[in-house]
């Protein structure tokens, strides 16, 4: 199979797409009827698109091509406004969160198209493990050498985004010390990770041959990169995201990033190397398992800082860029929630240390959703 052609499309345009838990109304454990509440959505004209995911009680929406964060902020209360109002009808609730706190993934089951099935045949229980909660952004790129570009500047951030969005502390019932602990159900897939460092179109479609020729991937979806070019929609997609809690943090996260492209492209603050990656494993697993507080170590000078002094420092040489991309609230909501509560994991926690109850956690995560 060939690489093909990678579409051009709008710069910095925004795509965002949020992985949902569907659960019940009694328990709060998932519920697997996202083939009901698919039905009952196709009655409801909405700006984006609304799929199923890899097992029955997850569902995805995802934006139209939006121009900023004011606009993806629109097209996710109208879905989300479409949604609550279909699983109202079905008597469950919907959630955001990276994992949900107390489900078995043994009960989990396979949401039936056929490449869901291949999956689950291919990966064995790793499959219906992957009942876990991501958000994912795209951004528009104007030609394929520059969204290669782009994706390894945006690479470095790559904690900076865990950290911010983390939002999956519990599993199976036990509080994992993780802030998002869904990444280390993703790093268990072959070709998750980093993708390789080349910076033109060429170069990767020579990568993309050498794969194929040995049957480990097909095709682009078998990538599960940390940041991966999608050549048919002309963008990159950013795939570090837990789900956060709200749409309003879904669309700050995917307004700090259109800025954070937006930076990239214009300043080149960066000279590009292979030598980044050098500190990105650790950098990565600090973002996961300390959240905010993690360290980050700077490819550049090898300096060790705390994630969110320096994710403060970055929002601060951002304000011009999102005066230009009217993505000011973004930031600003961004700042609030790191001076003050810190991420979803931390507020998570705090509701299980209050309730001593996993359930009640989930409950009040649905009712934030719900808005």
């Amino acid at each position: 199979m060939s690489l093909g052609e990678f579409s051009k499309s709008k710069p910095l345009t925004l795509g965002v797409e949020l992985e949902l838990q569907i659960v019940n109304n009694d328990d709060y454990d998932l519920a697997p009827v996202s083939g009901d509440l698919l039905r009952l959505m196709e009655k409801h004209k909405i700006p984006g698109d609304v799929k199923p995911e890899i097992t029955s009680s997850m569902i995805e929406l995802s934006t139209g091509v939006c121009a900023d964060y004011n606009q993806a902020l629109s097209e996710l209360g109208q879905i989300r406004a479409a949604l609550v109002h279909c699983a109202e009808r079905l008597d469950v609730s919907l959630c955001g969160g990276g994992t949900h706190p107390y489900q078995h993934w043994k009960r989990q089951r396979i949401f039936e198209t056929p490449r869901f099935h291949e999956l689950s045949s291919l990966y064995g229980y790793l499959s219906k493990q992957f009942t876990i909660f991501g958000q994912h952004v795209h951004v528009g790129c104007p030609s394929a050498d520059e969204a290669l570009v782009l994706l390894h500047g945006m690479s470095r951030f790559i904690p900076h985004l865990i950290a911010l969005a983390a939002s999956s502390p519990f599993v199976q019932g036990e509080d994992t010390g993780f802030d998002s602990a869904r990444l280390n159900s993703v790093f268990a897939f072959p070709l998750s990770g980093r993708a390789p460092f080349v910076q033109t179109w060429d170069d990767f479609g020579v990568y993309f041959d050498k794969m194929t020729r040995t049957g480990v991937v097909s095709g682009m979806k078998d990538f599960y990169w940390d940041i991966r070019p999608k050549p048919e929609f002309g963008t990159i997609e950013v795939r570090v995201l837990d789900t956060p809690l709200t749409i309003e943090k879904a669309a700050a996260i995917a307004g700090f990033i259109q800025c954070l492209a937006h930076w990239i492209t214009v300043e080149k603050p960066f000279k590009l190397s292979e030598d980044d990656y050098l500190p990105y494993t650790f950098n990565r697993f600090q973002a996961c398992r300390f959240g905010l507080d993690g360290t980050f170590v700077d490819p550049e000078t090898g300096e060790h800082r705390v994630l969110r002094d320096d994710l403060l420092a970055v929002l601060s040489r951002l304000d011009g860029h999102a005066a230009d991309l009217r993505a000011e609230p973004a930031l600003q909501y961004l700042r609030r929630e790191i001076a003050g509560s810190g991420n979803d994991a931390t507020w998570l926690r705090q509701i299980e240390a209050d309730e001593h109850l996993l359930a009640e956690v989930v409950r009040r995560a649905t009712r934030r959703w719900h808005g």
